[in-house]
This record gives structure tokens, C-alpha cells and sequence, in this order.
């Protein structure tokens, strides 16, 4: 019975090996081989006759001969390849008409009248219940892309899977529901969550590239970082210079207490007592203003949603926000963090206030100096004075 098959099987397989396109990788006798090994599988599983498998496996070799033809309804090529092939054979014309109607069953859209055609139909997509369903399914998209038909990029290729294997195929047969829909739902999730995965790379991406556009260019942070790093080396030369005449004058006041004041009892050291009272009150002042220029200036430590809204409020300063609660600030800070032009206020802002306390520092710092210098020319003058008066 099976003899005609075999003949089919020879006479397919030397015509698709040697009149097929080579750009059809897909659509070509290793494929025909898949579909007849399937078609085998559920015919050896459902319960048909065997004239009915002999009709099965003839239009599952002859299924994609059309292609050797045309691409373009190449199941009509199909069946008349398969029945001049079986008028030759004296094969009965009711069933060459079964074969050929078989063959039209694998139509894309068609739905299947008949076990037979449902087997066919079955076996002609058993490969998206594959682990190679990946690999068989690029072979498709290139074919196209050779063939000149359709240019599909990877993520193209794989939306069109998903939405084909998700709402535009079904298996008819009980055997492929039971045991190829598994293969096909998993090779479905597969391809979800790797769009997902792509989906999530992109998004990511898309941030960056926004991150990047709306965060300030190059030239303005450099510009902040410098300003803001030349202000704070400003302010610790100040507090160095600051420091140097606390010390300074801190060393005069002990000579003059430990040395000098004690001697002033005596009689034959009474025109010292003015000269080393000058010394005295202007290294104290000295240090007063030294101490001045120090003196940290902490502010009430709280701002209201007034301020803030307002943008009154500087939060790059800890002195703006130590008393408040650590959920309020948080709160500030993302407010801030999602405004651009918010951020640059706020390091605006800072800048300038490290300004106004640096201008602080460098007066009193100069008002120090100036007392300083004073001090020391009245007095030098003033112990000359007493010295050549006596």
C-alpha cells in the first residue's frame, strides 16, 4: 500500500534538491522531511485508517513542492505537481482530489475539514513546540529577507512570533493539543519575557539619554564644582589666617602677664604701664575680631512647606533643615531631585551664601589685621616714648 508513498518520497526529495531556490531555507526538503516525521507521530497516535495515512503522507511530501514554482499560492502549484506525479502512478482520482485537498488545508488561514487535514495542518507547525522552534524560526526570517519578500529586525521578528503564537495559531488534533501545546506556550514565554527584557533595556536607555539631556552639561558642572571648591579653600585660608593671629596675639597677652605687668609695681617701671596697656587691650581685641571671623553662624534649623514651595529654603545647608524630621527633608530632597531647574537654584543658592559668609570672614579677617597692626605700631611707638622720657 505504502509503496507509492515510498516513490513520492524519492521523487520530492531529488525534486526539491535540485530544483529548489537555495535562498529558501526554510520552505525546503529538510522542512518537508519535519512535517512527514510529525505528520507520522500523530497519525501513529490517532486513530485513522491506513488509506487514510497513505493520502496523509502523500500530501505531506508533496505539501511544499509548489515552491519550486512560485511562493505565490504555491499550494495550487503544489497539487498540481502531486497530481501529475500520481496520474502517472494510475493512482485513483478520488484520491488524488483528497491529496490535493489535503494540501490546501496547510494554506495560511485555511481551517481544516477533517482528521486528516487537521494532522497535516498540525505537523506543518509542530516546530513552534520545539526547542529548536528559535533556530527554525530564524531560518524563516532570513528566507524572506533573501528572498527580497519582507526585512524583519529581531525585535520585529519577535513581536510577530508572540502574536502569532498567542492569538492567531491553535493545534486541532487532541494528541498535539496534549502534548505539543506545552512546547508552544513555553516557547511563547520564552519570547515574552525576552521582549520584556529588551522592553526594560530600552527604558533604561531612554532614561539615561533623558537623564543625560535634562541633567546640566559638562561645562556647568565643572563650573559649580570649581566655584564651589574655590570657595571652601577660601574659607579654610581664612580660618588659617584667623587662627594664626589668635595664636600670635594669645602669645603676646602671656609675655605681657607673665613678664611684664608683674614688674609694673615697682616704681623705676611706671612709665611702662601705658605701653604695656596698648599691647594688652588691642592683642584682646585682636583676638575678639580673630574669633569673630570663626564664629560659625548656625540658623533656626527648620523651614515650612512655605519656604519650600516658595524655594526660599537652601537644603544644601545643614543649618536650614537639623531640627527638622528626617522624613520631611527626604521628601524636600526627591522634590528638588525631580526639577532641574530646582537643583540649579539650590546650588545656586549655596554658592552664594558661601559668598556672603566668605565676605564675612575676609572683613573681620581684614579688621583683625588692621587692629593688629595698629597695635603693634602704637605700640613700638609708645615704649620709645617711655623710654626716652625718663
Amino acid at each position: 500500500m505504502f509503496d507509492i508513498v515510498e516513490k513520492a518520497k524519492t521523487y520530492v526529495s531529488d525534486l526539491l534538491s535540485t530544483k529548489l531556490d537555495k535562498n529558501y531555507l526554510y520552505h525546503n526538503l529538510r522542512h518537508t522531511q519535519r512535517v512527514v516525521k510529525s505528520a507520522t507521530i500523530l497519525a501513529e497516535n490517532l486513530s485513522i485508517s491506513e488509506k487514510e495515512k497513505e493520502i496523509l503522507y502523500l500530501a505531506a511530501w508533496f505539501h511544499d513542492t509548489g515552491y519550486t514554482v512560485t511562493s505565490e499560492e504555491h499550494e495550487q502549484e503544489s497539487c498540481k505537481i502531486a497530481k501529475s506525479f500520481l496520474e502517472k502512478k494510475i493512482y485513483k482520482e478520488n484520491d488524488i482530489e483528497k491529496v490535493c485537498e489535503t494540501i490546501m488545508a496547510t494554506k495560511m488561514g485555511a481551517v481544516p475539514r477533517n482528521i486528516i487535514e487537521e494532522i497535516l495542518k498540525d505537523a506543518d507547525s509542530s516546530h513552534l513546540a520545539k526547542e529548536s522552534f528559535e533556530n527554525t524560526s530564524e531560518m524563516l526570517r532570513q528566507e524572506l529577507k533573501e528572498r527580497g519578500v519582507a526585512h524583519y529586525d529581531i525585535t520585529e521578528w519577535r513581536k510577530l512570533n508572540i502574536k502569532m503564537l498567542n492569538t492567531q495559531h491553535r493545534y486541532y488534533t487532541s494528541y498535539a493539543q496534549e502534548e505539543w501545546d506545552y512546547g508552544k506556550e513555553s516557547n511563547l514565554q520564552d519570547l515574552i519575557k525576552r521582549e520584556e527584557k529588551v522592553e526594560r533595556r530600552a527604558k533604561k536607555e531612554k532614561l539615561k539619554v533623558k537623564l543625560k539631556n535634562d541633567s546640566p552639561s559638562r561645562g556647568v558642572q565643572t563650573m559649580y564644582r570649581t566655584a564651589l571648591r574655590n570657595h571652601m579653600k577660601l574659607s579654610d585660608i581664612a580660618d588659617a589666617k584667623a587662627n594664626i593671629l589668635l595664636s600670635v596675639n594669645a602669645i603676646i597677652i602671656s609675655l605681657a602677664l607673665a613678664n611684664l605687668i608683674p614688674k609694673l609695681d615697682s616704681l623705676s617701671n611706671q612709665h611702662l604701664i601705658l605701653p604695656s596697656l596698648v599691647l594688652v587691650i588691642f592683642s584682646v581685641v585682636s583676638i575678639i575680631f580673630a574669633i569673630l571671623s570663626t564664629k560659625p553662624n548656625v540658623t533656626g534649623g527648620e523651614f515650612s512647606q512655605e519656604d519650600l514651595k516658595s524655594r526660599k529654603v537652601n537644603l544644601l545647608f545643614f543649618g536650614n533643615y537639623h531640627k527638622m524630621p528626617y522624613r520631611t527633608y527626604q521628601d524636600a530632597m526627591n522634590e528638588v531631585l525631580h526639577d532641574t531647574d530646582y537643583i540649579y537654584d539650590q546650588l545656586t543658592k549655596d554658592l552664594y551664601y558661601l559668598g556672603v559668609v566668605l565676605a564675612r570672614k575676609y572683613r573681620l579677617l581684614r579688621i583683625t589685621y588692621i587692629i593688629f597692626m595698629i597695635g603693634m605700631i602704637s605700640s613700638v611707638i609708645t615704649f620709645i616714648v617711655a623710654f626716652t622720657t625718663i
